[in-house]
């Protein structure tokens, strides 16, 4: 099987350049042994490459790469599968980009086309190649320091815990954890996740009940949430819970039982956010949108959790206006070393940026992560790398300190 892998990097800075020369020449033996072509192209700081050849040759390779130290930054393009090659010559061929205007280079390449494959600007791996020869977007480009720039220590004498706090009424309990602004050091809001009395996932919560009884008791969960957060001492901080969309439709009256319950734990509407999952097919729209009229003019925010792993995330982004979005952990896992991420987070950026909602990266894990997702606009972030889910309190958190 012919796999094709294209990727940019940037050459690390304790790379002399002249040394590159040496690196093609080694990579042109290696790649002519497995059967693979390579095309390189530099402009005096990237690295841009196409690699093509037998599948497991090219990943082997690539491989490599990711692991070898010279490269730094480096983002996976495509990964793709094709019936031929497009250049014919197996080794590695050296473009330097310094030497040659945009024209000659890009016609340089072409000519090395095979001669049976007549190579145009409509291969979609050469449409990669043209952009970074002649409209690359530098700002996309992000120089985010190595992950031991930075180091997460949680100050644990800052959690807030009730070990025993029970409501009798409840067979659940909720783990808290915060959503923050790093640089700002500033706790936005708390999501309040709920668990069963032992600690166990949501899944394993809500697989007690069936039909509409896990809707009746998705809704009065949420009395123990904003209890227990007001004993946690929640102050003026903001809390986020999460309903399964049919929730709010399948229970007579939802909007004015957590309203009633916001008030009776003391807190006010204003400060409640709403996150509801797209991973739930909506069949009943119009009654969804009406409840989400009546949380909105009541003072609760709406968010969108999950965005991008479900069914309808768009169509919901625009019928809805949510006030928030949370992007799914699948987009934000290995961010900053996938090209395919890395766009699908800036049409999100950008789209939420004109309709004024806010992004929120959730399950970020990575330093990496983070400081790509913080260059590309983002500010607010949850997930284990700043602090852990706390069962029935408020966990420190960890922020970020420059070594």
């Amino acid at each position: 099987m012919l796999t094709t892998i294209i990727y940019r990097s940037h050459l690390h800075d304790h790379v002399p350049i002249k040394t590159l020369e040496d690196m093609v020449a080694k990579a042109n033996s290696k790649n002519k042994n497995f059967d693979v072509t390579g095309i390189l192209l530099f402009d005096g700081l990237h690295f841009f490459q196409l690699l093509e050849g037998p599948r497991d040759a090219v990943q082997g390779i690539y491989q490599r790469i990711c692991q070898d130290a010279r490269h730094h930054n480096l983002v996976e393009l495509m990964h793709d599968f094709a019936p031929e090659r497009r250049f014919g010559k197996v080794g590695m061929e050296l473009f330097d980009l310094r030497e040659h205007d945009k024209d000659t280079v890009l016609q340089a390449v072409l000519d090395k086309g095979t001669s049976r494959y007549q190579l145009t600007y409509k291969d979609r791996a050469l449409q990669f190649l043209r952009t970074f020869v002649v409209a690359r977007d530098k700002e996309n480009y992000f120089e985010i320091p190595p992950a031991n720039t930075w180091e997460f220590i949680a100050d644990e004498a800052d959690a807030t815990e009730l070990i025993d706090f029970a409501d009798t009424l409840q067979d659940c309990r909720f783990a808290f954890q915060p959503i923050i602004d790093p640089f700002a050091r500033r706790v936005t809001s708390y999501e309040a996740l709920i668990r069963t009395p032992t600690g166990g996932s949501p899944q394993e919560y809500f697989s007690a009940f069936g039909g509409d009884a896990i809707y009746h008791a998705d809704i009065q969960s949420k009395s123990l949430a904003f209890k227990l957060a007001y004993h946690l001492g929640i102050g003026d901080h903001r809390l986020s819970v999460n309903l399964l969309p049919m929730s709010l439709v399948a229970v007579p009256n939802a909007v004015d039982f957590l309203l009633e319950e916001i008030e009776a734990s003391g807190l006010i509407p204003q400060q409640i956010i709403v996150e509801v999952t797209e991973n739930e097919i909506i069949s009943r729209s119009d009654e969804f949108a009406a409840e989400v009229r009546k949380l909105k003019a009541a003072g609760i925010s709406l968010a969108l959790d999950d965005f991008g792993a479900g069914f309808a995330g768009l169509s919901l982004l625009s019928k809805f206006q949510p006030d928030k979005i949370k992007i799914d952990r699948e987009i934000i896992r290995d961010v900053h070393k996938s090209g395919p991420k890395q766009a699908i987070m800036h049409a999100i950026i950008k789209c939420c940026a004109s309709l004024e909602i806010a992004v929120i990266a959730e399950g970020v894990e990575q330093a990496e992560e983070w400081m790509w997702l913080e260059a590309a606009g983002i500010s607010q972030f949850q997930g284990f790398l700043f602090a852990y889910p706390l069962l029935n309190g408020f966990p420190s958190v960890a922020w970020p300190e420059i070594k």
